[in-house]
């Protein structure tokens, strides 16, 4: 049988702990953060997967090199419309959208 050290915290407590509650602005500020982030990883998981690199990506998709890097390198945030262009053209995939309440 573990035993759980007494020390240890959970990722939760230490998100509170240091951006409150879910629901406050400094929370708020970080999930957001933490989107858009996700966003640029899923982009680049996504244009490795069909072998290719930014440049291929940003003529396939009406963009450049540097705006594929800038969002997923978490530096610039992406309109919906303009990621959708990029997953469709870009990608010849399909972008889904979800609410969780």
């Amino acid at each position: 049988m573990k035993t759980k050290n007494k020390n240890l915290t959970s990722l939760e407590d230490f998100i509170e702990q240091h951006y409150g509650k879910v629901g406050t602005p400094k929370r708020d500020e970080l999930e957001a953060g933490y989107e858009s982030f996700k966003i640029g990883v899923l982009l680049q998981e996504a244009r490795l997967q069909k072998g290719m690199t930014q440049e291929e990506l940003a003529i396939k998709a009406g963009t450049t090199k540097s705006y594929i890097s800038k969002i997923e390198n978490n530096v610039k945030e992406v309109k919906f419309s303009t990621l959708q262009k990029i997953v469709e053209l870009g990608l010849g995939g399909h972008l889904e959208l979800s609410i969780k309440l």
